[in-house]
């Protein structure tokens, strides 16, 4: 992992094309601003992990959940 220090303003650029702004801090609360194109994802990791534990929780677990799903 990479640690940086940045100031309000400051930018951080990843690659070409992705740049990463510090827009505000206060206390606790960092404001960042994500420059990227559109068909970069990008997800808030409490999100992101949500929807992928309700996805593994929606596959079946046993052969014998089979017969009911093809009904």
């Amino acid at each position: 992992m990479l640690v940086l220090s940045r100031k309000k303003g400051e930018k951080i650029i990843i690659g070409k094309d992705i740049e990463i702004c510090v827009l505000d801090v206060d206390k606790n609360l960092l404001k960042i601003g994500i420059n990227a194109p559109k068909s970069t994802k990008i997800y808030r990791s409490e999100l992101y992990d949500a929807v992928q534990k309700s996805n593994a929780s929606s596959i079946f677990t046993s052969k014998s959940d089979l017969p009911s799903l093809l009904k």
